[in-house]
């Protein structure tokens, strides 16, 4: 879909019904003709009360009667009755004919949209930068694709499709209505206006509390996301309680907004429904008055008493279309911050050079948002096809100049360069960069899904064989072969089922998989033991001996073999070189050495 901004809700949403515009159409037409068959009814019935029994003149337009005396006038249907029975059977069959239909095509048309919108708003969310992700909670996100959704599925299909109902309705009912009795059809209409302002008075109160009602549901839904994605850490720390109460608290907030929002409800149908009953009682009480003056004929009190019942029933509906009106506006407008959200831009040349070439950062500097500036006028050289340790405590910008190499978080063009083989990477194919450049993030997702899976995830059409290879590398042959179902084991979600270094040797036999030239390790070691440390980066030397690897790692044993080690401070370069180098100086490196050669040797 070509990106595009939605000025209007309605915009908006004439853009997801292109693809179920017909079936609502259908469904328009269909439900009109029921309606034009149901005002017959109480035509027939005046028709049948006042010429056939009574035996008064017929007040029915001309091409009717005209009908009627072709098959023989009144009289031979007085002799017939039982076709005004038959007339009236073919009416209901022909309704309920139309009804059928008009529910196939709208819920085939309202199943088609909602479909369209979950496709879209999908596919669109995928397409956001990663800096939208981490600004916006899943658990909102998610209940704006699933309930808002549904919001609008249902103004749409069960109450936007009613309008032409309503007006058909109203029109007809007032023009048959004024047909019979004009004094008593205006006495009858003046509570109309009345109706239409208190609806409208009501959408306005109500709006805010709907969309006050949504906020209070998206932090609701993130509480739950949050605790099942995290049950171990609950458990773990014996936060059960705490959640469960944190949960309670929120759902009580919940509870009070929709019960706000259900007295108000209940305050605007009950005047609602007094107004109308008040309207019913003065057409009964007067139109009485009238067919006992003479003023009007039985059939035809009958009659206006039904059309003023059809008409109550469209203003009493108008009442749940503006309540409609008010839950769809505010769930289109929190689903249009999601469509009118920027997607992830690539502008640049589009380029696909060699990615085996040195990488140069060069007077990078970066912050998140208005925050103090993680990365500093960082400078350094990576030699193609060498490996490469990053060193630096908590918050130093190692992550940072990471996902700036993988284009997660676009670098300003005053905040410095960054280049592979020579070409700035803005030039190049974002898509094309990242699979080229594999990175093991520190906190590697696994889908809920086999082990097989996971792996191949990263490698396209992977075969078994590429995967046990790749597995093998990340040292993590063993470990699945030692399972009942071996790679066919599901994992749960997020890995739930794994150890936290079998998870991390997961993901870096999802991304070995890619043979990607380069490959950046962002402490994805730091879950396992040494000794299987010493194995993995054994395999890596034998497996991407031509690919550029960066590995981030507090543990100085990961980094020593390494062709040059980088160290950071508060997001500055303050050391280079190789470990052999690196110790001989009283800088950072060397003190974290001594630190975990301390360590080590008591462990020992």
């Amino acid at each position: 879909m070509k990106d595009r901004k939605f000025k209007t809700n309605r915009e908006l949403v004439w853009h997801f019904l292109r693809g179920s515009k017909a079936y609502f159409i259908i469904a328009i037409v269909c439900i009109s003709l029921m309606n034009l068959l149901a005002l017959i009814v109480p035509r027939v019935i005046s028709y049948t009360v006042d010429t056939l029994i009574t035996g008064k003149e017929s007040d029915l337009p001309a091409f009717i009667v005209d009908a009627i005396e072709s098959i023989g006038g009144s009289a031979y249907i007085r002799e017939h009755l039982y076709l005004i029975a038959v007339f009236l059977m073919v009416i209901g069959a022909l309704s309920a004919l139309c009804n059928y239909l008009y529910r196939y095509y709208n819920n085939k048309g309202a199943e088609t949209l909602v479909e369209t919108m979950r496709n879209e708003i999908f596919a669109h969310i995928a397409r956001l930068p990663f800096s939208w992700h981490t600004k916006n909670q899943t658990g909102d996100i998610i209940q704006r694709c699933t309930s808002d959704v549904d919001a609008v599925k249902n103004f749409v299909s069960g109450q936007l499709t009613e309008v032409f109902r309503v007006v058909l309705m109203v029109a007809f009912s007032l023009y048959f209505m004024f047909t019979i009795n004009v004094k008593l059809a205006l006495i009858a209409v003046i509570l109309i206006p009345i109706n239409i302002a208190y609806s409208a008075y009501g959408h306005k109160r109500m709006g805010k509390i709907f969309e006050e009602a949504d906020v209070e549901e998206g932090k609701l839904s993130a509480v739950v996301q949050e605790n099942l994605t995290g049950v171990r850490v609950v458990r773990a720390f014996g936060r059960e309680l705490f959640e469960k109460e944190r949960f309670e608290k929120q759902n009580h907030d919940y509870w009070k907004m929709w019960i706000r929002l259900d007295w108000v409800l209940a305050w605007f149908w009950s005047i609602g429904t007094l107004l109308l009953n008040l309207q019913t009682m003065i057409v009964v009480v007067l139109g009485a008055v009238y067919a006992v003056r003479g003023e009007m004929l039985a059939g035809e009190y009958i009659a206006f008493f039904s059309y003023n019942i059809m008409l109550a029933w469209p203003i009493r509906l108008l009442g749940r279309l503006i309540s409609g009106l008010s839950r769809s506006e505010i769930a289109t407008d929190r689903i249009r911050y999601i469509m009118d959200s920027e997607p992830e831009k690539d502008e640049g040349k589009k380029l696909k050079p060699d990615m085996t070439g040195d990488i140069v950062f060069n007077n990078v500097s970066f912050a998140y948002d208005e925050s103090k500036e993680i990365v500093k006028d960082v400078s350094f050289r990576i030699k193609g096809g060498t490996t490469v340790g990053i060193l630096g405590g908590t918050g130093s910008g190692k992550s940072t100049l990471m996902h700036l190499l993988n284009r997660l978080y676009e670098l300003p063009k005053e905040n410095g360069s960054i280049t592979i083989s020579g070409v700035d990477i803005k030039d190049i194919e974002v898509g094309y960069l990242r699979e080229n450049v594999g990175m093991v993030l520190q906190e590697p997702y696994l889908f809920s899904r086999t082990l097989a899976e996971n792996i191949a995830l990263g490698g396209g059409n992977a075969e078994i064989e590429d995967i046990k290879e790749a597995a093998g590398t990340a040292s993590l042959l063993e470990t699945i072969e030692s399972f009942k179902e071996g790679f066919e084991t599901t994992v749960g979600e997020r890995g739930v089922t794994l150890s936290g270094g079998q998870k991390q040797r997961t993901a870096i036999a999802r991304m070995l998989i890619g043979k990607s030239p380069i490959m950046v390790f962002d402490d994805s070691l730091s879950a396992v033991d040494a000794e299987t440390d010493a194995k993995i980066r054994k395999g890596l030397m034998e497996k991407g001996k031509n690919s550029t690897v960066i590995i981030i790692s507090h543990r100085i044993t990961t980094l020593m073999a390494a062709d040059n080690i980088l160290v950071l401070d508060k997001g500055r370069l303050v050391e280079s070189g190789t470990h052999d180098e690196l110790i001989k100086n009283t800088g950072i490196y060397r003190k974290i050495y001594d630190i975990q050669s301390v360590a080590l040797n008591y462990e020992e």
